[in-house]
């Protein structure tokens, strides 16, 4: 069995690279994650980043470790940091023998580590491509991490919290009414632009 964490510093670094093109001048631009800009996702996925981080330590159910931290004048740096302290967290010996406190999603008991490190690639693979369509660049994900990323989209929940003000994934899309045509609509469509639909966002965004 392939370990998690190697999905994630694939997802983190294929997302990296999106992100390396990032400049100033983009960052209040609209997204496909709601009604965030650039800026404000960029935000949301550092502190994600760092927010995992603590959690594969054991060290924080404190909720203030999710906030949101502003990239500033420097998107691309800020980002590659908050890569590195969770890929090393992620690394660390333990980490997937241990609980992880994801006090967002539940504060009542810790989520098992391969399924909280799971949250983290189906974020980073999702968030990769805001980033990539914000700023008009491509997202290629390998083909066996959209694979596992799509198994993982296909158990979260499409429940009332997703119209949760500040959610990141919005009601999924109705993709076909079952027809032939649908079908044939469906074969065509690739495993992220199905993954994308799960999630509430139009692989043709901004159309």
């Amino acid at each position: 069995m392939v370990d998690i964490r190697e999905f994630d510093q694939r997802a983190l670094k294929t997302t990296q690279s999106i992100v390396s093109h990032v400049t100033v001048d983009q960052l209040e631009a609209p997204t496909p994650c709601g009604e965030w800009t650039l800026g404000q996702l960029l935000a949301h996925m550092v502190a994600q980043n760092y927010g995992f981080a603590a959690a594969a330590r054991g060290e924080s159910r404190d909720l203030s470790v999710w906030a949101d931290r502003p990239v500033g004048d420097d998107p691309v740096g800020t980002f590659a940091a908050s890569v590195e302290a969770v890929n090393a967290a992620f690394a660390a010996d333990g980490t997937l023998e241990q609980g992880f406190w994801l006090p967002e999603i539940r504060d009542d008991q810790p989520f098992p580590a391969r399924q909280a490190i799971s949250f983290h690639v189906l974020d980073y693979v999702v968030h990769g491509w805001d980033v990539a369509r914000a700023i008009g660049v491509r997202a290629d994900f390998d083909d066996d991490l959209l694979d596992t990323v799509l198994a993982i989209a296909e158990r979260v929940p499409d429940d009332e919290n997703r119209l949760r003000a500040g959610s990141a994934f919005r009601p999924g899309l109705d993709t076909g009414t079952g027809t032939d045509a649908d079908a044939d609509a469906d074969a065509d469509r690739t495993t992220l632009d199905r993954i994308l639909a799960m999630l509430g966002r139009s692989p043709n965004w901004p159309n």
